[in-house]
């Protein structure tokens, strides 16, 4: 824009000053206008406008419904009453588990029933139910029906075991807990931790025996409860809805502050930005507590009326049976999804569903066109974004690889950047006048956004620890005075202002001057290999700079041919790239949402007196792989083995 300014002003100048005839002026100004770059502008105006303004109005319409909702004090209850009103006998629910299959006003009456039944056992506006429990459409009910009367839910991870399942309750200072059957044995192991004043809700039916003491059955508790719509509980659209928690990848889970504005917010920007129908049909076989499985699954039944397919836990060999099944045009995937769905083998299946759109995170670049030509999946809406985040980025335009764009015409629109940052602390990079530095196309940086409170869509809700809300925001970021949320992400843009995915914090690492992105590499090894699971960090070794890069290897049937694998290698990575150090273990660790666990793996890094499994280091002068025992390991350790 200030090119064209600049234009039009020598326009003006050669025209008056100089006097030159309309013809050359125009000559002179094109000239000036390419000779400094103009044509550039121009490409990125061309191949970007339309994604640009489908960005922009999906912005302008989100916003604009936030500020309805605000002015007349909505909340996410309030907007799914609209939808029972529309259409109260569609069907809203199907659990691929049962068959179960429920339409808005079931579940609007079972819901009804749980805010009736908490309201009559005392619990009020603000107090906190945590709820733990697997995929089913009781589970929507339920934390639905609190939302009824104010209640907050905690969204606790069904994977969770003693003290990180008791720090979960603990954290969000929960009232009662509401467990599932097929919890029941992981009730009794944490019973004893917590503490004796929090009620236990049992949902299913199971012997008395095997659940903690003065346990109380909720399904014929609810079956009593009146199903009338409860008194509104008087709350606003940035009210707490629930609380849903980190996945724990390091440390113990953290309880991100989910509001009824941002509930609603991740799910209409995904509804309107990649153009989702009233008649679709989602299959969301992700955890319901997570937020992609909850909000930009579930959402879109709750707030746009669609009908969303639950599946109790997700089942590569039965994807695409489920989808046939149930007639779903959209499926969810997140993380490592798309690869275990490319390791099946080929069925007929396949091709015979009417899949058009499969909306997720973490597909990796490298499988992208794989993907989409085996399954006929003509859609990727492949979206960055975490529970918390402020800086949602979406593919709209279903370009390869990307997780989003930001517009390089007017990118003050949506305030989100990418910022230099030191790769190895992530602290950013700041100009001598204190803000930090925009990244240049293909730099990569922390990608920020700024914090506005007064804005849902720019508000920054935090966790329920004060702590860990104060390390997510910097200061003087864009400007003096302001604020921003730090992601923890490094992404790089290219010219055109699409976003590609990086690393997260710590999965870089520095290796023979060189940086190493974990997840370029990853999906490189899991190609060759097979579509095997494969993590890769960065390990520390005495006497060298950096760190040497490792990767784990599930190979559960000792099927890996590491001679092999070391001469593909050298085709496929730069030589700093090569992992150093190999483990072959059983299985790999995941987190409930498909993403690997590396912390203990990397604490424990090469030493066999800590690893059973077999452990492999390159031999640069042999060009292999060795076996790693405790005598390489102690000249590793002394220095006499050259890395």
């Amino acid at each position: 824009m200030l090119r064209a300014a600049s234009c039009a002003s020598l326009l003006l100048l050669l025209r008056g000053a100089v006097g030159l005839p309309w013809f050359q002026t125009v000559g002179a100004v094109l000239v000036f206008y390419f000779g400094s770059g103009g044509w550039k502008f121009t490409r990125v105006f061309c191949k970007t406008i339309g994604r640009d303004l489908h960005g922009a109005f999906t912005l302008v319409r989100v916003k604009l419904q936030v500020k309805k909702h605000l002015r007349e004090k909505n909340t996410v209850p309030h907007i799914f009453s609209a939808c029972v009103k529309r259409h109260p006998n569609k069907t809203a629910l199907i659990f691929e588990g049962t068959g179960a299959t429920w339409t808005f006003k079931e579940l609007d009456d079972f819901s009804n029933s749980v805010a009736n039944f908490l309201h009559a056992e005392g619990f009020r506006c603000g107090d906190v139910v945590a709820l733990f429990m697997e995929n089913c459409n009781e589970y929507v009910g339920l934390w639905l029906g609190m939302a009824k009367i104010g209640v907050e839910a905690a969204l606790i991870n069904f994977n969770l075991r003693l003290d990180a399942l008791e720090h979960c309750f603990s954290v969000s200072n929960s009232k009662a807990v509401v467990f599932g059957k097929e919890m029941s044995q992981a009730m009794s192991d944490v019973h004893s931790m917590m503490g004796k004043s929090v009620r236990l809700f049992c949902f299913g039916e199971t012997d008395a025996s095997t659940i903690p003491l003065n346990t109380e059955f909720l399904a014929p508790l609810l079956q009593s409860a009146s199903r009338l719509p409860p008194q509104d509980p008087g709350r606003g659209f940035t009210d707490k809805l629930f609380y849903i928690y980190t996945s724990g990848t390091t440390g113990l889970p953290k309880a991100a502050i989910v509001v009824h504005s941002r509930y609603f917010r991740m799910a209409a920007l995904v509804f309107y930005g990649f153009g989702m129908r009233s008649d679709d049909v989602v299959y969301d076989c992700l955890p319901l507590y997570h937020s992609a499985g909850n909000i930009v699954g579930m959402g879109q039944c709750i707030l746009n009326g669609l009908t969303v397919v639950i599946k109790k836990k997700f089942s590569a060999s039965r994807f695409w049976d489920d989808c046939a099944k149930y007639n779903c045009t959209i499926v969810q995937y997140i993380g490592e999804i798309c690869r275990y769905l490319l390791n099946q083998p080929v069925r007929e299946v396949e091709a015979k569903h009417r899949v058009r759109m499969a909306l997720g995170n973490g597909l990796r670049p490298a499988i992208w066109q794989e993907f989409v030509s085996r399954f006929h999946v003509p859609q990727i809406a492949e979206f960055y974004g975490a529970t918390e985040c402020n800086c949602s980025l979406g593919n709209f335009d279903n370009n390869v690889g990307s997780c989003g764009f930001n517009s390089r015409i007017l990118p003050f629109v949506y305030p989100i950047r990418l910022m230099k940052v030191n790769e190895d602390t992530m602290e950013l990079i700041r100009s001598p006048d204190g803000v930090c530095i925009p990244c240049q196309p293909g730099e990569p940086g922390q990608l920020v956004g700024r914090i506005i409170q007064t804005d849902p869509l720019r508000r920054f809700d935090g966790y329920v620890n004060e702590s860990a809300t104060n390390k997510k925001i910097a200061n003087n970021v864009f400007k003096h005075g302001d604020m921003a949320y730090l992601t923890g992400d490094v992404l790089v843009m290219d010219e055109l202002g699409y976003m590609y995915f990086r690393d997260r914090t710590g999965d870089t690492f520095r290796w023979k001057g060189e940086n190493v992105s974990t997840t370029e590499v990853e999906g490189t090894l899991s190609r060759l290999l097979g579509q095997a699971d494969v993590v890769v960090y960065g390990v520390e070794v005495p006497g060298t700079e950096g760190r040497a890069g490792m990767a784990s290897v599930a190979d559960p049937n000792h099927e890996s041919d590491v001679e092999k694998f070391a001469r593909d290698l050298k085709k496929a990575l730069p030589g700093y790239a090569h992992p150093v150090f190999l483990r072959l273990l059983p299985e790999v660790n995941k987190t409930g949402t498909y993403k690997f666990q590396k912390t203990d793996m990397r604490k424990e890094g090469f030493n066999p007196h800590l690893v059973k499994d077999a452990l492999y280091v390159l031999d640069t002068q042999q060009g292999k792989y060795i076996p790693l025992d405790e005598e390489v390991y102690d000249r590793i350790q002394s220095g006499k083995f050259k890395l």
